[in-house]
């Protein structure tokens, strides 16, 4: 009974071991491959940051007004600003990507908090903007949901402070 045991657990190591990278940032973030198969319209994985002015409009969205209907669907108030390219990718991976349930978001802490390496640029922006989904929802909370949202966002914070740190660490000095 015991060659059986260790034949298991050989399998499960070597399945472990020969998952594709790809799999793995999916698994961070599942809704993005669904999307990624469902929409022919959109781009096939949306990042918001490509450069700097890039970067500003992020910052732009987040300062501008933003709605959460009772959907939870996230919206720029600012029409000239939702009327821009830039808010249509936004609008996707806010509402179509980021998790929104609690549930979710706690699953999401606790897959970054075992996360081997550096995450991808995209799975980066996602978790911010989760964190900014999550800190709007504790503010807009109540007693017992506020303490859970205020920890799922301090676990996100603590996932991203790690993350900043190991791609600091893993820097050569010249």
């Amino acid at each position: 009974m015991h060659w059986k045991t260790l034949l298991l657990l050989l399998f499960y190591y070597n399945a472990h071991a020969t998952v594709s990278p790809r799999w793995n940032r999916a698994m961070l973030f599942p809704d993005a491959q669904r999307f990624k198969r469902w929409s022919s319209s959109a781009p096939m994985s949306p990042v918001l940051q490509n450069s700097l002015d890039d970067v500003n409009m992020l910052f732009e969205f987040l300062l501008a007004e933003i709605e959460i209907d009772r959907n939870l669907r996230i919206s720029i108030k600012d029409e000239e600003l939702a009327s821009l390219r830039k808010a249509k990718e936004f609008d996707t991976v806010c509402n179509d990507i980021i998790p929104k349930s609690i549930t979710e978001i706690r699953r999401l802490s606790a897959r970054l908090s075992d996360y081997p390496r550096v995450l991808k640029k995209e799975d980066f922006e996602r978790t911010v903007l989760t964190m900014v989904y999550t800190a709007y929802r504790a503010a807009r909370s109540r007693m017992h949901q506020k303490d859970s949202w205020a920890k799922s966002f301090i676990s996100l914070y603590k996932a991203l402070k790690q993350d900043l740190m190991f791609s600091y660490s893993k820097k050569p000095l010249h």
